[in-house]
């Protein structure tokens, strides 16, 4: 037994451990931790299986941004968990189990009844990756044979931020998403947040930018843009934009729209919805990425700001 082995079959069940210890851990913060931990320790599976663009996404959003937001509904819970008198009844946690385990039945069911030889696509999508430019497979594979997919990710991010603001009271309608955060400008944060964003801004766009030969993309990219500002936020070098300014609108909806127009442009002048002329198809797949890459970022920072809370004051 070599070493990788060994060291896979380690990971595996530090990995099943920790997923278990999450879900029976009664307090809510270290359930949390753990979830940050268990995404993290999933991040370095992706790895060992190669794929290195999932593994970049699962520890950027499961390890930064929504473990960020998940300490932030931790915190608001606790404040709920101490003001609450009654426990789940006996009754309630057993249905609870109960559905769990067929849940995790039902996943195990149809991983193990799966045809010998499923059905793929992919020889067509190799046999055509030629046509966008791209060297990365799944860059090309996500903008292109799945570019209808990806369009609409953004759009349900879109949607997630509209529901979210939804939700603010109307005097606070228009204004800044989350408190107004202070550090003590001397502590750590704050000498964090001044040295972090300068780099942490050079490698999101370069993770945009190699997404098309190697691993990366603009979720990495956007992601990592969305912490650094977070940060700043964070330690009160920044504050939150007013949700009524026109250009952060433009910004949300700048991906999916610029990603709609050229799709309707290959219906209208090419051979169907979403199609890219091959002369012009990296080009136009880079200018979408770019686009997508700033909205990515202002949503998922917007998104952990939360509810706007204040008005419409400087």
């Amino acid at each position: 037994m070599s070493i990788a082995t060994v060291f896979e079959i380690v990971l595996a069940a530090v990995v099943l451990t920790l997923g278990v210890w999450t879900i029976v851990v009664p307090e809510t913060f270290s359930a949390t931790v753990g979830f940050v931990a268990y995404g993290l320790l999933v991040a370095l599976i992706w790895v060992r299986l190669d794929a290195a663009d999932v593994a970049l996404t699962e520890a950027a959003i499961g390890g930064g941004l929504g473990g960020v937001l998940l300490l932030s509904a931790a915190a608001r819970l606790r404040d709920a968990d101490m003001m609450a008198d009654e426990a789940p009844g006996k009754l309630l946690r057993a249905g609870a189990a109960a559905l769990s385990v067929l849940t995790a039945a039902a996943l195990a069911g149809a991983v193990l009844w799966l045809p010998d030889s499923a059905p793929t696509l992919a020889p067509a999508a190799v046999a055509n990756a030629w046509a966008t430019g791209l060297s990365n497979p799944v860059t090309n594979v996500l903008m292109a044979f799945r570019a209808m997919d990806t369009m609409l990710e953004k759009i349900v991010l879109l949607l997630a931020i509209v529901g979210v603001w939804s939700l603010a009271p109307d005097s606070a309608w228009g204004g800044r998403p989350g408190p107004r955060h202070q550090a003590d400008p001397r502590g750590v944060l704050a000498f964090l947040a001044r040295l972090l964003p300068p780099v942490g801004i050079v490698i999101g766009i370069y993770i945009l930018w190699t997404g098309s030969d190697h691993p990366g993309g603009a979720f990495q990219g956007g992601a990592i843009l969305a912490s650094m500002w977070l940060l700043a936020v964070m330690a009160g070098l920044a504050d939150t934009p007013l949700v009524s300014d026109r250009s952060v609108r433009f910004i949300l909806v700048a991906g999916p729209g610029l990603f709609l127009l050229v799709g309707l442009a290959g219906l209208l002048f090419g051979a169907a919805f979403l199609s890219y002329p091959p002369a012009l198809a990296k080009p136009l797949i880079l200018g979408i990425e770019v686009a997508m890459t700033l909205t990515i970022a202002a949503t998922l920072g917007l998104l952990l700001a939360g509810v706007p809370e204040r008005g419409m004051e400087p």
